[in-house]
């Protein structure tokens, strides 16, 4: 059996590394294209060729996360429909490879694929996807999330602050900060703006040519409400706020990781905000490794097929349409869940489990009742 096993191992690796290659690759090209529009168009001009390919480069591994699940079911079904047309699989089974072995076979296997999946997807990408930010931020210009910037919520004892801020620069430093304060009452109380601000090594922020605003309500005739400005060139604000909160209110959420997504909803959670949609990606990123154990189960059953000669593209093909299916019910459950407020880990894990069920189904059919 282990030679059996390591057959199986061999090939799927190999067929499976050869589709991931020919997507990553189809992927740079599209991608490389994309970006030569902005070489030497930049404000600055300093976004060059040798950029845009670094830039390309290091979002190879966020595609790498969201391909291999689906090249590991094409390479998988490639391999085990290609056992079954040659009869390879067949003599397989006349030495003792039975049905639950097959797919304890497999399920092995779609474990290291799991493995590999969420180790891209935790470290490899959110790494790299940092890098590539700066790259087009550093040569290219800030990054922003649109024309208001991102906003921010925090409490600090019986204050709350709404912080807002327009961008990120080159070097990891907020731009165009904005901090609003409010009593446990709802009025404003503080004011402040300034030209930018760095995360202090002590904690807090740092911000940069400051001006803050104080607003003192009237306690009686001797005193009255007043105003009150400063003009600071530095001003340490203390707060809870971290570089991967900003990073995540001003990019994608499903680009960082597990860890850093999961604080970033407590810190929501913490202040009152809405995380639901932070929740359905973050449970979505618990499962989506998973989907390749669910991919290996689906593409077992074409082992079990009968094919003719030349009929194994088009069960080739129906397998990858099946698969393509259920990324995009993943996709729409995700859009579906948070519109009608389903529990996250309901969202995320029901196409897994509909699907699992679905081969499980399929494999049962084909292997023992035929």
């Amino acid at each position: 059996m282990k030679t059996i096993r390591r057959l199986i191992h061999r090939e799927v690796l190999a067929a499976v590394g050869f589709v991931t290659l020919g997507f990553l690759a189809l992927f740079f090209f599209f991608d490389l294209v994309d970006e030569l529009r902005w070489v030497g168009r930049s404000p600055t001009g300093g976004y060059q060729l040798p950029h845009a390919l670094l830039f390309v480069t290091l979002a190879l591994p966020n595609h790498l996360y969201e391909l291999l699940p689906i090249t590991v079911l094409i390479g998988t079904i490639f391999v085990m429909a290609r056992l079954a047309q040659s009869s390879e699989f067949t003599i397989m089974r006349t030495s003792g490879l039975g049905p639950w072995r097959a797919l304890r076979t497999l399920l092995t296997l779609g474990g290291f694929f799991v493995l590999l999946t969420f180790a891209v997807g935790d470290y490899l990408a959110p790494l790299a996807d940092r890098a590539a930010q700066l790259v087009k931020a550093r040569y290219q210009g800030v990054l922003t999330t649109g024309a208001t910037g991102a906003w921010l919520r925090e409490t600090q004892g019986e204050y709350s602050f709404v912080v807002n801020v327009r961008a990120i620069g080159p070097d990891g430093h907020m731009l165009g900060l904005r901090v609003f304060g409010f009593d446990h009452q709802g009025r404003m109380v503080s004011r402040t703006q300034a030209a930018g601000a760095q995360f202090a090594a002590e904690g807090g922020w740092m911000l940069q040519q400051a001006q803050h605003t104080a607003y003192y309500a009237a306690t009686d005739a001797m005193a009255p409400a007043r105003v009150e400005t400063l003009q600071l060139p530095q001003w340490h604000w203390p707060t809870q706020i971290s570089a991967d909160m900003v990073a995540a209110a001003v990019l994608k959420p499903d680009r960082m990781a597990t860890l850093d997504l999961f604080q970033y909803i407590h810190h929501l959670e913490a202040n009152g905000q809405a995380a639901q949609r932070y929740e359905i990606e973050f449970w979505r990123k618990v499962f989506y490794p998973l989907s390749c154990l669910v991919m290996v189960v689906l593409a077992l059953p074409f082992a079990y097929l009968h094919f003719r000669s030349g009929g194994i593209a088009s069960y080739v093909f129906g397998g990858v349409m099946a698969g393509i299916s259920f990324f995009l019910l993943n996709n729409v459950f995700g859009f579906v869940g948070s519109l009608q407020h389903w529990a996250p880990w309901v969202a995320a894990a029901v196409p897994g489990v509909l699907y699992s069920l679905l081969s499980l189904a399929a494999f049962g059919w084909l292997v023992l009742r035929r």
